[in-house]
């Protein structure tokens, strides 16, 4: 009795298992112990040994030492488990069945037993379970069915990168209690079951009317449509009042007949495209359009739902659309970012390849940008067109960008869409109680290739034989919903059939009924506004009351007394307030604090952001100033008066695509405001050529969408080298058409004070591309009165004041910083009979408005337009393209610019100083 081999031990410890009772207390007392041991409990497990061995014999050194070493060998045991359980957690998503096609499965041999020195015979053993919510059972065999069922069915969760420990507490929670399923009641299944049939019925039926055309077809992934309506369901529940969708153009049709209600009749006849007049010019394919909608939840509420337009960059419409989210929040005073939910759906080669994607992931979090957390859902068709993501992407995932952030992700089979049911109801609460970010991915396949005329098996040859022996989602759940009792043949039947019907009646009345363009008006806060061409009489006053303006600078320029400015922006404030007496002109950055604190007081609120806004890149804005000891920011903007509207000012990441995507979102829902983006320096705006290209210039020709964004662009040659220059007017000039766009260059600093009040006060919106100065920031020429502040209005073109057009013998045409250094050349030079005219909006400019310019200046005259910019750049290809002709016919019309070249400018400052030299020199000569 007195000496207990390890072998005798662990056979007691076997019949433990089996019957407690069946064992003396003393062992009952140890076996028990050590279930619920833990390192700080170790000494308790050897008391519990030595009273085991006490109740059974007069205990001896070899048989405690027998017991104490069995105890010690259970609580390594215990310790490998515990490292298998962390494990599944971190890694069960690589073995989850969440490929349909099971073509991308994956093993992970950290989730056998044998790596951690287990073997089947341990299967039986109990363990403590206590890291486990809800664990049925103590053995081993039970831990691991738990886990299997959480983490390694038809959904895999990656969540462990996140460093909250209260998030991954909370994720486990909800998983594991009920294994990652949910139990769906009988309304909520046949639901399911009735939108699949809504998708899959839709496509089907266009499939057969419309032959051979695109439409980017849903099938292979028709548990979206499930999915969205889930989604909404939960947003109503969460009392949400708006949400805004945006999405590529898979599905698009799909989702805009079954979850936005757009008429099926509106949708055949962009097929049938039955006015060849209506879209000369403008339009978009029917597959990039939005849609907005009001939708009704179970419960009988109703939510205003909206579908971003999206061009063919697929994932460019992210921070447009969370722009758009913002701005609504902000209408609704929702400072909890919790009334608005963005809703992005993506592709898997997209959301993997494209860089903008990072960009708006990471927005998510920032202060200026922070919506309260998107719903991502990627639409995993695991081919992007006819690229493998072997050739795609070097992840594992093609969401493992998403990883950047703390936030989980959830990867889900779509042909489970109880599964899918799960992951939407687990990420919407996610989304509600950490107000961050969620992915879904969600993996399918395509069913017709990228589009319908293109043929998949030239380059998927072994994917398309699983998919072709497939049949779609809807007829697997139905014989689910039949196995199970919850519908019946002859009730799935009926279904098909109304749809059927319905959608049959919407065809038959593209042959009877007139067509109606389908056309979403400009409602709602838009509806005071317009766009189309410029008003001929633009009337408005954007000219304020002298004594008001000094009132506005002299509060601007009053900072708490406890507030430590920094010593060396004490002058500065000291000269504005001289300014305000009227002692000293206004500089550039005063005449815009003053356009943006006339705006702000008249009830205007103002957005602007960009790379060091707050502060200007050339610090010349200090919107926000910093105590010097502290370090506590003071905002003037926000002080000017108790009912003033609201100002916002933020640093930008360093990020040009993802931030102009969210300001001109955030204009889309902004017209009453000025809502603005700064670049760093003008030619990085080039980085977001596509939000430009195909959301600013071409929105009101394609979708009717008006917006009133401002790109604030410093612009000017000043020998810092060919990326610090030029903000390429002449892109944007390409660009302009149609009264699309207002390109303008202000030199004073009344006319950018004039320029920004119209852009608000007027109701004409157009966005507005401001070539903004540098070196102009400090010039000594280039300041106002505040008389000028008072009685002007912008204007397209300013005269000379100073060379009657009776005596000019040569007209100096040019816009921005080089007038100030023609200027000081012809004062340098003595010359009366030369005059400068400035263009200050190179577009709109009417042909009569440019030539009543000259109508002063004799017939004959040699003309030259001066640039700073290349022959082959700048706003000179363009005039001589548009207005050459008509002034050849009075004036003798030469250029003078830097040579072509295929960079903007010079990196060395001596060969910059040298061809401006050079170039004002060829504007003087021969006089």
């Amino acid at each position: 009795m007195n000496t207990y081999s390890l072998g005798y031990i662990d056979d007691l410890y076997v019949q433990y298992v089996k019957d407690p009772e069946s064992v003396s207390p003393g062992w009952r007392q140890y076996f028990e112990q050590f279930l619920v041991a833990t390192d700080e409990t170790t000494a308790k497990l050897s008391e519990a040994a030595a009273a085991a061995v006490q109740g059974n014999g007069s205990p001896d050194g070899q048989a405690l030492g027998n017991v104490t070493e069995h105890a010690l060998w259970l609580a390594r045991m215990q310790d490998q488990v515990d490292q298998l359980v962390r494990e599944y957690r971190v890694r069960g998503h690589l073995v989850a069945q969440v490929d349909p096609l099971g073509m991308a499965q994956k093993g992970c041999p950290e989730l056998n037993v044998e790596s951690y020195g287990l073997t089947e015979d341990d299967l039986s053993r109990p363990f403590d379970s206590s890291a486990l919510e809800n664990v049925q059972g103590r053995t081993l065999n039970d831990v691991l069915q738990q886990l299997r069922n959480t983490y390694c069915r038809n959904i895999g969760a990656q969540f462990m990168h996140i460093d909250n420990r209260n998030i991954r507490d909370w994720l486990q929670r909800r998983m594991e209690v009920g294994e990652n399923r949910m139990p769906l009641s009988h309304e909520v299944q046949r639901r399911i079951y009735s939108r699949l049939a809504d998708a899959t019925i839709f496509e089907e039926f266009v499939r057969r009317k419309f032959v051979g055309a695109k439409t980017f077809s849903l099938e292979g992934a028709e548990s979206l449509i499930p999915l969205l309506d889930l989604a909404l369901e939960k947003c109503g529940q969460h009392n949400v009042k708006e949400v805004v969708m945006a999405m590529a153009h898979r599905g698009r049709l799909n989702v805009l007949a079954n979850i936005f209600k757009k008429r099926a009749l509106n949708i055949f006849w962009s097929f049938d495209d039955p006015d060849p007049q209506l879209h000369r010019g403008g339009g978009d394919v029917r597959y990039h359009l939005g849609y907005s909608s009001d939708w009704k939840t179970a419960s009988g509420d109703k939510m205003h739902i909206s579908l971003c337009f999206n061009p063919s960059h697929l994932e460019y419409v992210n921070p447009v659309a969370l722009g758009r989210t913002r701005c609504k929040q902000d209408r609704y005073g929702d400072s909890k970012r919790q009334d608005v939910v963005t809703i992005l759906i993506h592709g898997d080669a997209a959301f993997a390849g494209e860089g903008v994607v990072q960009e708006t992931l990471n927005l998510s979090q920032l202060k200026a940008y922070h919506t309260g957390g998107t719903l991502h859902v990627v639409i995993n068709n695991q081919v992007g067109f006819t690229t493998e993501p072997r050739e795609g992407r070097s992840t594992t995932y093609a969401t493992d960008i998403a990883k950047m952030l703390q936030i989980p992700i959830f990867h889900v089979n779509g042909e489970d869409p109880e599964a899918v049911a799960q992951v939407v109801n687990l990420a919407m609460d996610f989304r509600r109680e950490f107000h961050s970010d969620v992915v879904i991915d969600m993996y399918a396949y395509r069913r017709w290739g990228h589009n319908e005329g293109d043929e998949p098996r030239f380059t998927q040859p072994e994917m398309y034989r699983e998919i072709d022996a497939r049949q779609s989602v809807r007829k697997s759940y139905r014989k689910r919903l039949l196995k199970l009792g919850q519908m019946t043949d002859e009730e799935a039947k009926e279904l098909h059939r109304k749809r059927q019907d319905k959608l049959e009646r919407e065809f038959e009345a593209t042959r009877t009924v007139p067509f109606v363009p389908d056309v979403q008006s400009l409602g709602g806060s838009w509806s005071e506004y317009v766009g189309g061409p410029e008003p001929e009489n633009d009337t408005v006053v954007t000219g304020v009351d002298k004594k008001r303006l000094s009132e506005l600078l002299e509060t601007l320029t009053t900072i708490p007394q406890e507030f430590n400015l920094h010593r060396k922006l004490k002058r500065p404030y000291e000269q504005r307030r001289e300014m305000a007496a009227g002692k000293l002109p206004v500089d550039w950055a005063t005449g815009e604090a003053l356009a943006f604190a006339t705006l702000l007081t008249e009830g205007r609120r103002i957005r602007l952001t960009g790379q060091d806004s707050e502060r200007g890149t050339f610090s010349q804005r200090h919107a926000v100033l910093h105590d010097e000891e502290s370090g506590s920011i003071y905002t003037p903007l926000e002080h000017l008066a108790p009912d003033q509207a609201k100002f916002e000012i933020a640093n930008s990441p360093l990020s040009e695509a993802g931030v102009l995507g969210f300001e001109y979102g955030y204009s889309l829902d902004c017209p009453e405001g000025l809502c603005a983006w700064e670049a760093q320096f003008g030619d990085f705006w080039n980085c977001a050529q596509v939000i430009v290209d195909q959301f600013i210039a071409s929105a009101e020709d394609k979708w009717n969408r008006l917006s009133g964004l401002v790109m604030l662009l410093p612009h000017g040659f000043e020998g810092q080298g060919p990326e610090h220059c030029s903000s390429r007017v002449e892109r944007f000039l390409a660009m302009a058409a149609e009264h699309n766009i207002q390109i303008c260059q202000p030199t004073t600093p009344a006319q950018y004070f004039h320029l920004l009040r119209r852009q608000v006060l007027r109701r004409w919106r157009k966005p507005l591309i401001c070539l903004t100065p540098k070196s102009l920031l400090r010039h000594p020429l280039v300041v106002s009165d505040l008389k000028d502040l008072e009685a002007r209005q912008f204007r397209k073109i300013l005269p000379d004041t100073q060379v009657s057009p009776d005596n000019a013998r040569r007209i100096l045409l040019c816009t921005g910083k080089v007038y100030y250094d023609l200027l000081e050349a012809r004062k340098q030079r003595g010359l009366e009979d030369v005059a400068i005219l400035r263009i200050e909006q190179l577009y709109p400019l009417k042909t009569h408005e440019l030539m009543s310019a000259f109508g002063g200046y004799a017939a004959g005259n040699d003309i030259f337009w001066v640039q700073e910019e290349p022959k082959n750049m700048g706003a000179w290809p363009y005039l001589k393209l548009n207005y050459g002709d008509q002034l050849a016919e009075r004036f003798n019309l030469h250029c003078v610019s830097r040579v072509e070249s295929a960079s903007p400018s010079t990196g060395s400052m001596r060969t910059h100083k040298l061809e401006q030299e050079e170039l004002i020199e060829a504007a003087f000569a021969s006089l």
